[in-house]
């Protein structure tokens, strides 16, 4: 796997890989900063806590989980991300997974790099799951989804992602994976038109 070589481009100096802070999870506890997850060991190395924001060198799929220490809803995805990630990394040649810790947004965080990365992307809400294409050194496409995730979320949005970034490059029409929450909503809106429209037929409910 290439996780090695991207945790080495992030590194700004020459250091031994396997002598790094590294975790099984990333927890409220953990120092804030910037983990790449190993998945030759299940390890998340803890690769940058100072200097600029974080910005992919290898081509690839990144999928960042933007996570803050005081935040409770961090601590429900958690129980979802970890587990899928764990799970499913391994079949997913060429995506790279990412923790970016602070304690709350850049307004609290030890970590400068952790900082100014909530900054770079844009992150106001906690959950958040970045996902972005980089080719030859550029971002090309990306998405944003804020809130928790369930497993079957995470699915959709990250194992579909290379198949929008495709569609996307193609310049064909990209539709984004709907939440739980939002197809809910659309079958209830489905039953509530058959009903009028029963209704309509009758001049009363069938």
């Amino acid at each position: 796997m290439d996780d090695e070589l991207v945790i080495k481009s992030l590194l700004r100096r020459e250091v031994d890989v396997v002598k790094l802070s590294r975790l099984k999870e990333v927890t409220s506890e953990s120092p804030q900063g910037i983990y790449v997850y190993d998945r030759d060991v299940d390890e998340w190395v803890l690769v940058l806590t100072d200097g600029d924001a974080f910005k992919p060198v290898v081509d690839g799929y990144y999928v960042i989980y933007f996570d803050n220490a005081k935040c409770h809803a961090c601590r429900t995805f958690d129980g979802s991300w970890f587990p899928y990630i764990r799970n499913n990394a391994k079949k997913l040649e060429g995506h790279y997974f990412l923790v970016v810790l602070c304690e709350w947004f850049a307004r609290r965080c030890s970590s400068e790099a952790a900082g100014k990365s909530f900054k770079e992307y844009e992150i106001h809400a906690s959950p958040t799951t970045y996902l972005m294409y980089s080719k030859d050194g550029k971002i090309v496409y990306k998405e944003k989804y804020e809130g928790r995730l369930n497993t079957s979320e995470l699915v959709r949005v990250v194992e579909g992602f290379s198949s929008r970034v495709e569609k996307f490059m193609k310049g064909e029409k990209v539709e984004l994976p709907k939440t739980e929450e939002e197809v809910d909503i659309a079958e209830l809106v489905k039953k509530l038109l058959e009903i009028l429209g029963e209704v309509n037929k009758s001049g009363k409910p069938q």
